[in-house]
């Protein structure tokens, strides 16, 4: 099982997946909560690899808790976010 790594960033500052020990530039942005601790407007973020994308975005789908999958580009863009 890949848990997130909680550091997101590169030591250059560039964006990093989230999948533990994966150090790979992030491509993806996986927009999620737990509606048991969040307002059903919050989005948590997890950012993701190609390699990694599927694999976290399962494990989130199948608690109930993705709500969207978007390129980093569009997420930081403004455009990704509902």
């Amino acid at each position: 099982m890949i848990f997130p790594d909680t550091s997101a960033a590169s030591p250059a500052g560039a964006p990093i997946c989230s999948a533990k020990g994966c150090r790979a530039a992030a491509v993806w942005v996986l927009a999620w909560n737990n509606p048991k601790l969040h307002t059903p407007e919050r989005r948590k973020t997890w950012l993701a690899c190609e390699e990694h994308r599927e694999h976290l975005s399962s494990f989130l789908d199948v608690r109930g808790f993705l709500k969207d999958v978007v390129t980093l580009a569009d997420w930081e863009s403004g455009s990704g976010r509902g």
